[in-house]
């Protein structure tokens, strides 16, 4: 009789690390970044609602993505335990996608995450969907909202003394194998002093950014981040 194997422990996902403006950053499989000198964790665009608000319009598009976001935040804050957490923009897709089960929803996460710090950074989803209720005591505040040596934004700009973190774009790259094949994948870009996030949200869609010399793509798939080769 063969013993049964031992149990398998679930793989820590792999971070990749970089350093910008003198920080060492995490960029999180979950597309996220996690600022460990300053226990902060980041996220762009989660559009929450936007399911909603198409079904609202007729379009036939799955549900439970809410919940989806919401269970991935709350595992990534079991993992880092951060002080702060910064939404980059876009939190609420539109007005009419912010319903009683969507808010009830949010509402019963930020009490699991009571004694967290939250900040948005207003996008431009934001300004047309409306700040979050106050009862999720969440800081609404305008970019460039300046945190140490960043700048945390949601537009992808530039800053005459601080290096931007943001988000908007949704950026995605494409990687190719042997003949036409190929995989477009989310991905974190940073260029210069800026580093763009990819989309959190899990019904947000994706635009693919071009290379360039000088810009770096790490490429976001299954439970790892990994640094793609640059362009020359």
């Amino acid at each position: 009789m063969i013993d049964d194997p031992l149990p398998r422990v679930p793989a820590v996902p792999a971070a990749c690390r970089i350093e910008l403006a003198g920080q060492v950053l995490e960029l999180l499989p979950e597309r996220a970044l996690w600022w460990p000198g300053a226990g902060t964790l980041f996220v762009a665009d989660l559009h929450l609602g936007k399911a909603a608000a198409f079904r609202a319009l007729g379009q036939p598009v799955p549900g439970g993505t809410t919940q989806e976001n919401l269970a991935r935040l709350d595992g990534l804050i079991a993992r880092h335990v951060p002080r702060e957490l910064v939404f980059l923009g876009d939190f609420l897709h539109a007005a009419h996608g912010r319903g009683a089960r969507l808010l009830a929803a949010v509402e019963a996460w930020r009490e699991r995450h009571a004694a967290l710090a939250c900040t948005l950074v207003r996008g431009n989803h934001d300004h047309r969907a409306g700040d979050p209720p106050a009862a999720l005591r969440i800081a609404v505040v305008d970019e460039p909202h300046l945190m140490g040596p960043f700048a945390a934004c949601h537009h992808p700009q530039h800053h005459p003394t601080h290096a931007v973190l943001a988000g908007h774009v949704h950026p995605t790259c494409r990687l190719y194998g042997r003949g036409r094949d190929s995989l477009r994948l989310p991905c974190f870009v940073h260029e210069g002093a800026q580093l763009i996030l990819p989309a959190f949200g899990e019904f947000t869609g994706g635009w693919q950014v071009e290379p360039a010399p000088g810009r770096r793509f790490y490429g976001v798939g299954g439970d790892a981040v990994w640094p793609l080769p640059p362009v020359a």
